[in-house]
């Protein structure tokens, strides 16, 4: 657009008057863009100022400032080519052009106020005339501001499994040299454990025996292929002893069994000897000298007997531990069903651990519940930082963000961790401190797709807009992402994204479709929408009466009736 000024001075004294058009005249303002638009948090004016031939005089200089609502812009001069002054000189006969740019810090009734010039008309450094104020650009548009600024929390999750896989061991010892058992052995305690474990098996659907490795044992001296054999044989016995058990304990079911020579135990020796509290340490450290460093077994066995008193302690003391055979037996245990869970965390919550604690909290829809339940967790497991961070995550839904804050700051306290980090940066989002949240954000990778779809909020407020297109698709089709792509300049895809969208039958999806609509001046389209977006929200209907997207449209009909 180009407004043109015919008669620029405007004074009480009209010989004044006609002196301020003899010296300034005809000049024409061209405003980009137009209407203006806000980006960032600021409005970026750029103006340019056309003077036609004898436009200026040539000893005549104007100071011209523009104003935006309720802020003035910076002034600039300008003046003929004899004047005087710091302004930029236009030739008389030719004319010429001058373009000033400023950027401003929004302010609300920028929304609506034009851009207009005034100013004051000077010969040499007399007054006189002033500069009409007159209107040169339309008001601001500011789509930016639909964003939604509803940041991302993550919860923390649990390591809950409903069934997991555990083993009872139960062990046979052996004497020397021999792999029967003897009938104390099967009097022992970890045997009658063994024989009450299977019964109750039997009877407990939760406990599934999915299958039982017994692994025999020998102790490291003697023949290294005896030893060998013995250790098989052990394994065996070892079976019998299991099998016997099961029969006893009335277990049912075909178990299936698999069975291990493991030879000449040196780790177990190795773990036996370092447990030892009662050997002299100097004669421990040079048994596991020689063990370290002597890979030959039949050396290994004769550098120890060597050490004669020392040896002869390891054979009373140690050797006997590590002649066994190991029954594991391995089996499912499923553990609490959902309404058990929830049962027990109001009435027993002692008997949930931190997992089943974490997960049942998810079961819950009620914000309220959720966080008993995770204030439970955080009371009893304060070493954890996972219920701490759940507990501010629950209190940031429910709008509670001082608090929440505190609890994100004592999780990352417990435990340095990106998805604290990123919460955090959430409230720094609420709070408007734009930098604290994306230098918060960037400290959260890898803690979710939420930490991109927070920054991507972020991009459309500071103005980054091909950022905030790659930011905000992390979470899939969402309002910030076809708004994002709307700010690019992708009005099509913002159309199709918010179609895809939770938002595409929301009064703000229909709204932001009425603004891509008026881009691409689809007329119909952006009636239809509008309609929608009032008919769901009628605050839409004053927003869309002022909105610079529509400008277009004003005067026209169909955009008037609704």
């Amino acid at each position: 657009k180009k407004k043109t000024i015919k008669a620029l001075a405007l004074l009480a004294v009209a010989g004044t008057f006609a002196t301020g058009c003899q010296l300034l005249k005809d000049v024409e303002y061209s405003c980009t863009p137009d209407p203006l638009e806000m980006h960032g948090d600021s409005v970026a004016v750029t103006v340019e100022i056309t003077f036609p031939e004898k436009g200026i005089h040539k000893k005549a200089a104007a100071e011209i400032t523009p104003k935006l609502g309720s802020t003035d812009l910076k002034s600039f001069r300008v003046q003929g080519e004899k004047a005087t002054g710091n302004g930029d000189a236009i030739p008389y006969k030719a004319g010429g052009k001058v373009t000033y740019t400023d950027i401003v810090p929004y302010k609300a009734d920028m929304e609506t106020a034009k851009l207009v010039v005034t100013g004051k008309i000077y010969k040499g450094e007399k007054e006189k005339g002033e500069i009409e104020a007159t209107e040169i650009c339309d008001a601001c548009i500011v789509t930016p501001f639909l964003v939604n600024k509803d940041f991302k929390v993550i919860y923390a999750k649990d390591e809950f499994r409903r069934v997991t896989q555990e083993s009872e061991l139960t062990i046979i010892n052996f004497d020397k040299g021999r792999s029967n058992v003897k009938t104390s052995e099967m009097r022992d305690e970890d045997v009658e454990a063994y024989e009450e474990f299977l019964a109750g098996a039997q009877e407990n659907p939760k406990v599934q025996v999915t299958g039982i490795n017994v692994v025999g044992y020998a102790s490291p001296e003697g023949e290294e292929d005896k030893n060998n054999t013995l250790s098989t044989d052990r394994a065996m016995a070892g079976k019998e002893v299991s099998m016997k058990v099961e029969k006893s304990a009335k277990h049912e079911g075909e178990t299936q069994y698999s069975t291990t020579g493991s030879g000449e135990d040196y780790v177990g020796f190795k773990r036996e000897l370092e447990a030892d509290d009662k050997m002299d340490e100097s004669d421990k450290q040079l048994v596991l000298r020689i063990l370290e460093t002597e890979s030959n077994p039949a050396t290994r066995e004769q550098k120890m007997r060597d050490l004669g008193k020392s040896f002869t302690y390891l054979d009373r003391n140690i050797f006997p531990q590590l002649r066994r055979a190991e029954i594991n037996t391995n089996y499912d245990l499923t553990g609490f069903s959902d309404e058990e869970l929830m049962n027990n965390s109001v009435n027993n919550p002692d008997t949930l651990n931190l997992e089943e604690l974490l997960f049942c909290a998810t079961l819950y829809t009620d914000l309220n519940e959720k966080l008993r339940v995770y204030k439970i967790a955080e009371e009893r497991y304060p070493d954890d930082y996972r219920p701490a961070n759940n507990v501010g995550s629950v209190l940031y839904e429910m709008n509670k963000v001082s608090e929440a804050k505190a609890k994100f700051e004592k999780a990352n306290g417990i435990q340095d961790n990106p998805i604290s980090k990123n919460n955090l940066g959430a409230v720094a989002g609420v709070e408007g401190d734009r930098t604290k949240a994306m230098n918060l954000f960037d400290q959260a990778g890898g803690a979710g797709s939420e930490v991109d779809y927070n920054k991507g909020i972020l991009d459309i407020q500071n103005g980054d807009y091909a950022d905030a297109v790659s930011h905000s698709g992390s979470m899939g089709a969402s309002f910030n992402l076809a708004l994002a792509k709307l700010l690019n300049g992708d009005n099509a895809g913002a159309i199709s994204t918010i179609n895809s969208s939770p938002d595409a039958e929301t009064a703000q999806g229909y709204y932001l479709k009425a603004v891509a609509s008026a881009r691409m001046d689809k007329l119909a389209d952006v009636v239809s929408n509008l309609k929608n977006a009032i008919a769901k929200d009628g605050a839409y209907k004053a927003k869309a009466a002022k909105d610079r997207e529509f400008i277009s449209y004003f005067d026209n009909a169909e955009f008037a009736a609704i």
